[in-house]
């Protein structure tokens, strides 16, 4: 992914709406808009004519949720799922009508209106919801569309298989209800020897086959690399179109979307025995070559991260702790004065992928992505 220059690209801080520029900003976040669609063609390359949706919850992934499905469209998806129905409101108002927006945790008690207004699909998880969505349907009505979600063994969301069989003996249950899909989700996906996924798919196929006929959805990310039994008629990736593995256990099979380089604020010497930043938890044993660089846990950079920046392909490792707005670096192993304030030093790109930071800090590729901070100069390229 080429680092560009930000001329001529909009900055949008996809959060908060605002636009950062990049001389105010801390740090850049670059989002290859381009290699998300690539991402997304490589999924579909595997559905073998499957229909593919594009997941955009917690905003994309953090990285904004309206752009990506504006790239994502012209890639031909038209589906798009969302976790909340704040998030599906504004995301209608981004890209207008057309496209199916599925709302995956459900309606809160009175919101079906809003959400009937609004042109969403709930995906309803629970007998109390579909009274509901049935009941709004009648006062409108009209049909309204939805998704069914089943829990086929991750306990989360999803009708529980005593409300599946209840509704499956109730005549007019879903009266009112047009029915785009049954879903379920996967808990083990990435883990593919798991018998637990079997398992799944087992139960999934007993309780889908109690609802009405509708087409039927499955897999996720690494769902989808489970292979054909588990395509059925839609797959819904999320974090592997953003570049996160969806086979851990394997090379990734796609590309890198984001690159995260933060500025230098200052750089100074210190010399042996010097304490290095909150808690002196870091003591110099020689002369060492330090800098400062604008970037925090105040930025989603966690502060249990033990890692590293780079420039011009030289590690930089982190002394000291991550304070909310700065980390400092070991760059003695720079020529002197090569870098200096205001240059960029990469956290995340070709030196090192979302996957590495999040074996850093103990996590997952998705909680460094949502975590990224809203105080980000933000610059989309490849759209």
């Amino acid at each position: 992914m080429s680092d560009g220059t930000g001329r001529g690209f909009p900055a949008h801080d996809a959060r908060s709406g605002s636009t950062v520029s990049e001389a105010a900003a801390g740090a850049i976040l670059t989002i290859d808009l381009g290699a998300i669609r690539e991402n997304y063609r490589r999924l579909k390359a595997r559905l073998s004519g499957v229909r593919c949706a594009g997941v955009l919850k917690a905003d994309g992934y953090g990285l904004g949720a309206a752009q990506v499905a504006s790239a994502l469209a012209k890639e031909g998806c038209d589906i798009f799922f969302v976790a909340l129905l704040g998030e599906g409101i504004a995301l209608r108002k981004a890209i207008g009508p057309g496209p199916d927006i599925f709302v995956l945790n459900g309606l809160p008690p009175g919101s079906e209106p809003e959400a009937a207004a609004a042109g969403l699909c709930p995906v309803i998880n629970s007998t109390t919801q579909l009274k509901a969505w049935r009941e709004t349907a009648r006062g409108m009505g009209q049909s309204l569309p939805a998704a069914i979600q089943v829990d086929s063994g991750m306990a989360r969301l999803g009708m529980a298989p005593a409300e599946v069989e209840a509704v499956a003996g109730e005549t007019g249950a879903f009266d009112g209800v047009d029915i785009r899909f049954v879903m379920s989700h996967l808990a083990r996906a990435d883990e593919p020897q798991q018998a637990a996924n079997e398992r799944q798919r087992h139960e999934f196929e007993r309780l889908r086959r109690m609802l009405p006929a509708a087409p039927v959805s499955l897999a996720n990310s690494s769902g989808i690399f489970l292979g054909p039994a588990y395509h059925y008629d839609l797959a819904r990736p999320g974090a592997a179109l953003y570049g996160v593995n969806p086979t851990p256990a394997a090379p990734n099979p796609m590309l890198p979307v984001i690159r995260l380089q933060a500025k230098v604020a200052q750089t100074r010497q210190v010399g042996a025995g010097a304490g290095i930043g909150y808690g002196h938890t870091h003591q110099a044993d020689g002369p060492l070559d330090l800098a400062t660089i604008s970037l925090g846990y105040g930025d989603g950079w966690h502060r249990r991260a033990a890692s590293a920046a780079w420039f011009e392909g030289v590690r930089l490792p982190f002394v000291g702790r991550v304070s909310m707005d700065s980390i400092i670096l070991d760059i003695s192993g720079l020529p002197a004065g090569r870098l200096g304030e205001g240059d960029l030093v990469e956290l995340i790109g070709p030196s090192q992928s979302v996957d590495d930071a999040a074996g850093h800090a103990g996590t997952i590729g998705y909680e460094i992505l949502t975590s990224l901070g809203a105080r980000f100069h933000r610059r989309y390229i490849g759209g």
